[in-house]
């Protein structure tokens, strides 16, 4: 039986006197060590980064894409210089008579073309006529009067005063001169008589083509109420109603491109004119004279029209033009410049034009 020392029997002093095992020395208790992981790349796991790249490169390049368009769009639709929504227009000669009567010959039909001067309608110039005669008659009267009192006069002024008063001269002078405004007042009326008997035929004012017409024979002509209509050809003009925001693209003097609805051929113009105002609803003067503003509550404002007056130069061969017809006005080039923010994005990369860098 072996014997057994105090300090055997006492456990704190046995785990101290026991040696310690070495540090890289694994314990009978520790778990075994775990091997890392070797990175294998496979064929597969290549195009998985491949296809992830290539993502991350579509991506950024629909996004660029779509600013690009973005952009384009907005230059396109509110900045450049073009509108659908154009015009043609033109100057209507409405005819009415300088004289009444009834109508008698109406010497033109309806969509005929006509010049100036052309006969459009005859009145019934039998009342005028009449005048005429009348007033032609009243002149020979008052040059037979005028003759004999001025040749009275003449003679009581050859007389002495011994035969004939100072007064009685001056009486047969007044005489004479009186007989010689009532001449001037019936040759007045004379040729009045004539210019209404003229009047009874009304002529075209303008060169066009008739259009509307709606008269007839036997029609009661009415002195300065219009029953005749001429569209004035030589007039036509392009009425484009640009948004406020390509206004600052539109000059006077720049060229135009107009194309009408149904028809391939191209107008060409010019810019004539811009119109410096358009009506607004809050102008109108409220209670007291105030202004009435009406509220708006709306997020997004619409761009106002301004009416550009386009100067048509050139009209293709077999192309109509009708007052009315819708048309797309093209200024200049259509596009607008680039934008401010773009052009100092392009001077930092690739540094001002050296134009620029003098100017400043």
């Amino acid at each position: 039986m072996s014997q057994t020392t105090a300090d055997e029997d006492d456990p704190k002093k046995a785990a101290v006197t026991e040696p310690a095992p070495p540090a890289d020395r694994p314990r009978r208790d520790d778990p075994p060590p775990v091997q890392p992981a070797r990175t294998t790349i496979t064929p597969t796991t290549a195009r998985g980064r491949t296809a992830k790249v290539v993502r991350l490169v579509a991506t950024g390049l629909i996004l660029l894409a779509s600013f690009a368009a973005a952009a384009f769009v907005w230059q396109f639709y509110v900045e450049a210089p073009w509108t659908r929504d154009g015009r043609v227009r033109v100057q209507v000669a409405t005819i009415a008579p300088q004289v009444s009567g009834q109508i008698v010959e109406v010497k033109v039909t309806d969509n005929q073309n006509v010049k100036k001067g052309d006969i459009l309608y005859v009145i019934d110039p039998v009342d005028f006529e009449v005048a005429v005669a009348s007033a032609d008659a009243e002149v020979k009267n008052r040059q037979a009067d005028l003759s004999v009192k001025s040749t009275q006069a003449a003679r009581r002024e050859a007389l002495s005063t011994v035969s004939t008063s100072v007064e009685e001269k001056q009486i047969y002078a007044g005489n004479a001169k009186i007989a010689e405004a009532a001449l001037d007042s019936a040759q007045a009326q004379l040729r009045q008589a004539k210019i209404n008997l003229s009047r009874t035929e009304v002529r075209s004012t303008v060169n066009g083509r008739v259009t509307n017409l709606l008269m007839r024979v036997g029609d009661y002509a009415r002195s300065g109420t219009s029953n005749i209509s001429v569209v004035d050809t030589d007039s036509y003009w392009i009425d484009g109603y640009f948004e406020e925001t390509k206004m600052q693209n539109i000059h006077v003097g720049d060229s135009a491109d107009v194309a009408l609805m149904g028809y391939g051929p191209h107008l060409k113009g010019r810019v004539s004119s811009i119109t410096l105002g358009i009506s607004t609803p809050n102008a109108a003067p409220s209670t007291q004279g105030l202004p009435d503003v009406n509220p708006v509550y709306t997020w997004v404002r619409l761009a106002q029209r301004v009416p550009v007056r386009i100067q048509i130069e050139q009209v293709p061969e077999n192309v109509p033009l009708v007052a009315g017809m819708t048309a797309t006005v093209v200024v200049g080039d259509g596009r607008a410049p680039a934008p401010t923010w773009f052009m100092n994005i392009r001077d930092r990369i690739a540094g001002a034009p050296a134009t620029e860098v003098s100017q400043r």
